[in-house]
């Protein structure tokens, strides 16, 4: 948690090749070299090794927002949203010369299938990071973006899209050094509230991105008319996303109070030697508030996984993801009446809590265990009781082995959290049976009532807080104005080369460097 994006990638295009804007000639040019900072900046960013992407993720990010007030400004003038903006499509004629470069075939339309780069027209092209691998290791092909009306809109949600994953990968660095169980110096009180804001933070600026991403491709009329590109930019997706980012948000601002999953894995963490001289700290928390703040996430989880279930194409680990973290958020809200029943001096409610938290994660993980199903054991050596002593073994290894691989996934950085909290939820739960469960035994025995009617009587959640949507990206007036002026000859120059329009989407094609002249000198991309 939060959920591991990958960043996408795109391919070189320069708008000068495809629009024209008569009112500002200079926009198009200028928003081609924002562009070719934001693909060369996506591109290494995906050629580093995990460790060390997170400290490029800044780079990122403001490369993305340099690029969107241009970007929107010439779609608003595409879209006619703007009447002191005006950008219209060029006529698409067939690159000359032989080549990768060249264009065989017809232009590709909004409702045809993607096409290879060098059988169509020009066009816009991104990798796809939610949708589902056609071979087991391999990325999906590239969604190509058809030069019509809505492509500089489609163009725009894609980077938006692109934005909201950088921010969440931010919030995902900033918690990283919280799972690492193997530290020498163990996180402070102070760091790890540090961390938990800087993260809450950024997940909220994601929410806002989505949130505005949502509101941009449903307002315009030309994008919700034409068929999505890709199901990862559809309205109904970028919604979800939304949701997802607010319910990690309020699983964030739970965490920021509560001292269970510091205390566990302060006990995993082999080179801590507080607990010497000091145990850990249990303050009492505000049970049932932050109960019905996990009931909400549970439910923004839950729109999030609706919202993707019926759209055909989505990875099947991301729409697993949303349902692990609607039964995770439900298995905290149980957790935390658990801890008020405990403090009602309720033991054995509080147990009966307890159990019903691990029918919760028992469900989301599809399998059987957990202590709610648990009964006597039978002293008897028959073959079925040594069978299912075997099987439980078997199940307790396997369970080792996954922990190990997931805090080796936390210290590369790289792939940890796809259970969205499951595990470590797990391991809060059990220290609490352990320790409410000898309580019970040995001091006040109460009976433990069945869980299902506790869990079925959980009131409807707390809204945390209201997501602000993106403020709309828009170009400063001196800086539009300036946009008026002719563009630059040696900038036309660049756009074509002995005879090739520089329109390639391969990934063998020409590289657009970070200067306003356009290069052709060829390079590797994806």
């Amino acid at each position: 948690m939060p959920y591991p994006f990958v960043l996408p990638t795109t391919s070189a295009f320069v708008f000068t090749t495809a629009f024209d804007s008569p009112t500002h000639p200079s926009l198009p040019s200028t928003a081609s070299t924002y562009r070719s900072v934001v693909r060369d900046t996506l591109k290494r960013h995906k050629r580093m090794p995990p460790e060390t992407q997170s400290s490029n993720l800044g780079l990122v990010v403001s490369s993305l927002e340099d690029y969107l007030p241009y970007l929107i400004a010439l779609a608003d003038g595409l879209a006619g949203r703007r009447r002191d903006v005006q950008v219209s499509v060029l006529p698409q004629r067939r690159n000359k010369g032989p080549g990768p470069l060249a264009a065989a075939g017809p232009e590709s339309g909004p409702g045809s299938a993607p096409a290879p780069a060098a059988a169509s027209g020009p066009a816009l092209e991104w990798r796809p990071v939610l949708a589902e691998a056609r071979l087991p290791g391999k990325e999906p092909p590239r969604v190509r973006i058809p030069l019509n009306r809505a492509a500089l809109d489609a163009e725009a949600v894609f980077v938006l899209a692109a934005l909201g994953h950088a921010y969440t990968l931010q919030a995902r660095a900033a918690l990283q050094p919280l799972y690492v169980v193997t530290s020498v110096v163990p996180v402070g009180s102070e760091q790890r509230k540090a961390a938990l804001a800087t993260a809450l933070k950024h997940l909220q600026t994601a929410a806002g991105v989505f949130s505005f991403a949502t509101t941009f491709a449903e307002s315009s009329s030309s994008y919700a008319a034409s068929a999505s590109p890709s199901p990862e930019v559809s309205a109904s997706t970028l919604r979800s996303l939304a949701a997802l980012a607010l319910a990690e948000a309020t699983l964030l601002a739970v965490l920021k109070d509560d001292p269970y999953p510091a205390a566990v894995a302060q006990d995993r963490n082999e080179h801590d030697r507080e607990w010497m001289y000091k145990a850990p700290d249990l303050p009492k928390v505000r049970a049932h508030l932050y109960a019905r703040l996990c009931l909400a996430a549970a439910e923004h989880a839950a729109r999030a996984a609706s919202g993707v279930s019926g759209v055909a194409g989505i990875s099947r680990a991301f729409v697993r993801y949303l349902q692990d973290l609607r039964h995770t958020s439900r298995a905290k809200a149980c957790r935390f009446f658990a801890i008020d029943a405990d403090l009602g001096g309720q033991t054995g409610t509080a147990l009966a809590w307890v159990h019903g938290a691990l029918l919760e994660l028992r469900d989301g993980s599809g399998g059987p265990g957990g202590a709610a199903g648990r009964g006597s054991a039978s002293p008897s050596s028959s073959p079925a009781a040594d069978k299912k002593s075997l099987l439980d073994r078997f199940k307790k290894d396997r369970a080792e082995k996954r922990e190990k691989k997931e805090d080796k996934r936390v210290e590369r950085g790289a792939g940890w959290g796809g259970d969205a909290g499951r595990l470590e939820e797990t391991r809060v739960l059990a220290m609490l049976d352990a320790k409410w469960t000898k309580q019970n035994d040995t001091v006040n025995t109460q009976r433990i009532p069945p869980a299902g009617p506790l869990v079925a009587q959980m009131p409807s959640g707390r809204e945390f807080a209201t997501v602000q949507p993106m403020v709309r990206p828009q170009l400063d007036a001196s800086v539009l104005e300036a946009m008026r002026a002719p563009r630059d000859p040696l900038d036309a120059l660049g756009d074509e080369v002995d005879g090739v329009t520089l329109v390639s989407s391969d990934d063998e094609g020409p590289e657009l460097p970070t200067s306003g002249r356009q290069s052709a000198a060829p390079s590797s991309y994806f």
